[in-house]
């Protein structure tokens, strides 16, 4: 799930750097075209990088939230719970194995 969550924001990412991309070249057209200064140009694509950078931090937090109540939802187990679990199968695993032994030393 979490890949799949990974995968969903750099696609979003993706799509934001072609934006920015042709964002630039469009402000870079009108700057060689004479229609707005270096300066005017600057400060649109710092404003849109700007947004960009907001909007994008937004969405991460409510698809991040939206994934957290979904997995809420299954009740799946948290990875302290998992890892809790594993050291008490190794725990279990541990004194089986030195019964065994004691078993076949008794022989």
């Amino acid at each position: 799930m979490e890949d799949l969550f990974k995968k969903f924001v750099y696609t979003g990412v993706g799509i934001v750097s072609e934006t920015a991309e042709k964002v630039q070249q469009s402000i870079d057209e009108l700057i060689e075209k004479g229609k707005i200064s270096e300066d005017e140009g600057k400060k649109v694509v710092e404003n849109v990088m700007s947004d960009t950078k907001q909007r994008r931090e937004e969405f991460e937090g409510k698809l991040k939230g939206m994934v957290d109540k979904m997995l809420a939802q299954f009740d799946f187990p948290t990875r302290t719970e998992v890892e809790s679990l594993n050291a008490k199968i190794a725990e279990l695993e541990a004194k089986v194995a030195a019964s065994a032994k004691k078993t076949t030393a008794k022989s």
